[in-house]
């Protein structure tokens, strides 16, 4: 143990290596970002000419190559749509899966199998299946269902691990109140799985809100946000392709840190009855 009060040298080492770490993870990032103020003649490189909001202006006006609003507006209501239905069967599976039923180890499998699977594979399954059924695949439906062989094992898993230490007293002492199965799951045991369900939501939207591998086969004519900046790569030669980068990465920030907050809320909101 050091007694003399200074920090050993690995320490210094490790913190170095781990800033370095940081700035591969988040350089990209912030580089494109910085990019994105770009002055009106600014190009995609450094050095940098002007400042200006220049081309997030333009990414509401009609651009000659992208959806940008259309494809934003595909994403975000098909991540809506998967979050939910994420969340209730995850609840409902977990529910289920308390007591052990026929089938119950081959049925978890199958579910989580799609982990394991390259998610190409699985977009071109789907995508496959639609075709030969002759269905149109599309972004809110062969899309909706490839998202959820991505998030649905993530739900489970989460909520397995949240079940599997929920304390079933609190149900048997509603039971004992002469509280119907519904009133047990509604008063008793949401609330104290809520903030669980909140994460499996977050989980849901924001798997579903950047997926690309296993959307590109099945989303259709109509592409998802991102599905249209990889197109856009490869035709857009501005910084109006960094800013769309730049935002769309904000909105993931804000989902996630409004997720903390209510996270944070509900743990305040617990404390207070249980002083209460």
């Amino acid at each position: 143990m050091n007694t003399t009060g200074k920090r050993p040298k690995s320490f210094y080492i490790l913190s170095a290596f781990f800033a370095l770490f940081i700035l591969f993870l988040y350089g990209p990032t912030l580089t494109i970002g910085i990019l994105s103020f770009q002055g009106p003649s600014g190009g995609l490189t450094f050095p940098m000419n002007g400042v200006s909001l220049h081309w997030y202006f333009k990414l509401f006006e009609t651009q000659a190559v992208g959806d940008f609003g259309g494809s934003l507006t595909r994403s975000l209501l098909l991540a809506l749509a998967v979050m939910v239905t994420t969340v209730v069967i995850s609840l409902s599976a977990g529910m289920a899966f308390r007591k052990k039923f026929k089938g119950s180890g081959v049925l978890f499998y199958l579910t989580v199998v799609s982990l394991i699977i390259p998610s190409i594979l699985i977009s071109l399954g789907i995508g496959l299946l639609f075709n030969q059924a002759g269905v149109e695949p599309t972004w809110y439906g062969s899309a909706f269902g490839a998202h959820l062989t991505w998030t649905l094992p993530f739900g489970l898993l989460i909520m397995f691990a949240v079940f599997n230490r929920f304390d079933k007293s609190f149900e048997a002492a509603a039971t004992d109140m002469c509280a119907t199965p519904f009133q047990t799951l509604r008063f008793v045991v949401i609330p104290l799985i809520l903030p669980s369900l909140v994460g499996v939501g977050l989980f849901g939207f924001t798997l579903s809100y950047d997926e690309f591998a296993r959307t590109i086969m099945t989303s259709g004519s109509q592409n998802t946000l991102p599905l249209e900046i990889f197109g856009m790569t490869t035709n857009v030669t501005t910084p109006v392709l960094y800013a769309l980068g730049t935002l769309t990465t904000l909105i993931s920030f804000v989902a996630i840190v409004g997720t903390l907050l209510v996270l944070h809320l509900l743990k305040r909101r617990r404390s207070r009855i249980q002083a209460g």
